[in-house]
């Protein structure tokens, strides 16, 4: 199993579940609600089993690289390029969404107003997307996640120092704050978050590819059960900062408690730790944004501009898709600068997941197990899907005077789509006809099955790629343990061994995979 699979076109990027939005987003819950945040995000957890026990095995099975390559193969081309266009358009919202959290974050940090923020990053993160490429997405990935896991390892013993340790907390706690569920985010809430976080997490086409590029079924329900364990650790260790915080100044209100963790942090991380994080944060909030820019200039050029104009020569489609990435990244950059005006980043994650998520993701998800939906019908139940949904969000409460309170808004958004999809299997079983869609899918799957596997430069291209790949990341963790020894010795005693031992154990990581990479490159010569 590769552990970098970066070749051209085939590299698994996409939106990440840990990065600057973890902080903001449930971070302002974390602060306002407590124990509540942790149990929302352990619905992710839930979901992961879901996706390692059936979805994941079945994504490998189809022996399609990416989810666009089974919806064609099973759906049609017309299908395949809807869902893209549509992906993409949803995408660039999110994107917004991803640059706001770590705005709002620099703006708690140096005081600047959040649209100076929003405007100034976008700027940079569009010239970087333009400049950078692919080996820039994985290097800034690589770095935020080392940088922000050791930063957060750091704050949380440090916090509850703060405040005297964990019985403090407990003890000066508001009451009801580590309640399960409250009045907003009920039972019905978290039951109807983890339907979407398995359909998200399963049928997300830029987490399919960590399905498909694996050698098996068994393997690829690994990386499920990998994401549930993570999940059901990492939310005590996120949430806590923001929790203790509330202890330490229990004066935030509204869009306030979106800075609650970097607040915390600033109270007992050293300055140049602070620093560094806010560094992972911005590499992080780049790699996705750059993500997403770079696959809606891309098909912004091959399926829309070079369908109109075939004979564009290579430089010009490359002028074309550099304009692409910053016409897109104006879009975010707006999207972005409308989050207070829309009620605040929870409200925009939560409410566009719940209109889109499952209506989205679900159907070509249902597709994998179904020998009776065609193309079409997989693209009305998305359509209606959609469609009630958003007039359940929009239209709805305009007309009637009626909104729906958090937990029905989730749960609408995951059951209808399921709804429509099993109302059209139950009738198309009930004519007992396969449709013809399948039929011609599992003939191209008999037909891809009987090709030989060929064992060509293909293959030793990726090996080349992985180690390349382990060294950049060796690398990368050699200069951030560095970093982390120094900020050590100019920390106070308090964090000095903390993040002392945090360096020393990033470094030993480093030289581990350089031993694996010179001991793998040894066995294949």
């Amino acid at each position: 199993m590769a552990v970098f699979y970066l070749e051209q076109g085939r590299g698994f990027h996409g939106r990440k579940f840990f990065s600057a939005g973890t902080f903001v987003v449930w971070g302002s819950i974390a602060y306002q609600h407590g124990f509540v945040a942790i149990a929302i995000q352990m619905t992710m957890c839930l979901g992961g089993l879901a996706v390692g026990m059936f979805i994941a095995p079945a994504w490998q099975k189809s022996h399609a690289l990416t989810a666009a390559e089974f919806v064609s193969r099973r759906l049609g081309i017309r299908v395949q390029k809807f869902y893209s266009y549509l992906i993409l358009l949803i995408s660039l919202m999110y994107t917004g969404a991803f640059l706001y959290p770590v705005a709002k974050i620099i703006n708690v940090s140096t005081g600047f107003s959040i649209e100076a923020c929003i405007l100034v990053l976008g700027v940079l993160i569009i010239l970087y997307t333009v400049v950078g490429g692919l080996w820039g997405v994985m290097i800034t990935d690589v770095v935020q996640f080392i940088v922000l896991t050791a930063a957060v390892i750091i704050v949380v013993p440090l916090a509850c120092d703060r405040i005297g340790g964990v019985d403090a907390l407990i003890t000066n706690a508001p009451p009801d704050f580590f309640n399960i569920v409250n009045e907003e985010y009920s039972w019905l809430f978290l039951l109807a978050f983890a339907i979407y976080n398995g359909i998200f997490i399963g049928g997300n086409w830029a987490y399919v590819q960590r399905y498909t590029t694996v050698d098996s079924p068994k393997s690829a329900s690994k990386v499920g059960y990998l994401f549930a364990g993570l999940y059901l650790i990492s939310p005590f260790i996120w949430m806590l900062p923001p929790m203790i915080y509330r202890i330490v100044n229990p004066e935030l209100s509204g869009l306030e408690n979106e800075g609650a963790y970097l607040m915390m942090c600033k109270e007992v991380l050293p300055k140049g730790l602070i620093g560094l994080m806010l560094g992972g944060m911005v590499f992080a909030t780049a790699s996705s944004v750059n993500t997403t820019l770079n696959l809606a200039a891309a098909v912004f050029k091959n399926d829309l501009y070079k369908s109109f104009r075939p004979q564009t020569k290579p430089k010009q489609l490359m002028l074309i898709a550099k304009t692409a990435v910053i016409m897109f990244g104006i879009i975010t950059i707006l999207v972005a600068l409308m989050v207070p005006s829309a009620g605040g980043i929870v409200e925009i994650v939560l409410s566009v997941g719940a209109v889109t998520g499952c209506s989205l993701y679900g159907p070509p998800i249902w597709a994998l197990f179904s020998k009776y939906h065609t193309g079409p019908s997989i693209l009305w139940c998305t359509i209606l899907g959609l469609a009630i949904n958003v007039y359940l969000k929009f239209l709805h409460p305009l007309l009637t005077g009626i909104s729906l309170s958090r937990a029905e808004e989730m749960l609408a958004g995951a059951i209808i789509p399921f709804a429509l999809l099993a109302g059209y299997e139950v009738w198309a079983r009930s004519r007992k006809e396969i449709a013809r869609d399948y039929i011609h899918y599992k003939e191209e799957q008999q037909r891809i099955a009987n090709q030989p596997e060929e064992e060509d430069a293909e293959e030793q291209s990726s090996e080349e790629q992985n180690r390349y790949g382990l060294k950049v990341l060796a690398r990368t963790m050699v200069i951030t343990s560095l970093i982390f020894i120094v900020l050590a010795l100019i920390a106070d005693h308090k964090a000095l061994w903390i993040t002392l031992s945090i360096g020393i154990i990033v470094g030993l990581g480093a030289l581990s995979i350089f031993r694996y990479t010179n001991k793998k490159l040894k066995a294949d010569v």
